[in-house]
């Protein structure tokens, strides 16, 4: 999959976002959420929302008036997920998302081929349970193999059973 690129985004009501690919994909991004979570957007709150653009020859939509940018990528994979019809396909290309991992990294983590991780990123193929479980059980791999550092760092200690 190339990289996503942007060819129009026009602000809609409810802080949401109509995106226009270069492919001619056209995607609804609710960035409700995102404004309220994330203080680097709360600026954009109100009439600011409605200054949104295609900048940097279509790589991100920005807001010159606050210096605010977010990259094509993010909205492409945010957008997909929250269209996604199911939560399996929901998981997976948020957990792509997250973790950053390019196809090939992403592939070896879950143990399947790069061009199964390209068919799920783009949201033209269902996501398997089992696929999504990885995901999750990767998320808490990470966590596990984390939390001893975090302890030592912090004093605290964390107990684990072993079934």
């Amino acid at each position: 999959m190339k990289r996503p690129r942007l060819l129009a985004v026009q602000p809609l009501p409810e802080y949401c976002l109509q995106l226009t690919f270069i492919d001619g994909q056209q995607l609804t991004l609710d960035l409700s959420r995102d404004l309220l979570a994330f203080p680097g957007l709360q600026p954009l709150q109100g009439r600011a929302f409605a200054g949104a653009a295609v900048g940097d020859d279509g790589w991100c939509v920005e807001w010159p008036e606050q210096d605010i940018q977010i990259g094509a990528d993010t909205l492409y994979l945010d957008a997909i997920a929250q269209n996604a019809s199911d939560e399996n396909t929901r998981i997976f290309i948020d957990w792509r998302a997250r973790t950053g991992l390019s196809l090939t990294q992403a592939a070896e983590a879950l143990g399947v081929s790069t061009r199964s991780i390209s068919r799920y990123s783009g949201g033209r193929e269902a996501v398997p349970r089992s696929l999504a479980l990885a995901c999750l059980g990767w998320d808490f791999l990470q966590l596990q193999a984390n939390a001893p550092r975090a302890a030592e760092e912090t004093g605290r200690y964390i107990v684990t059973r072993k079934s």
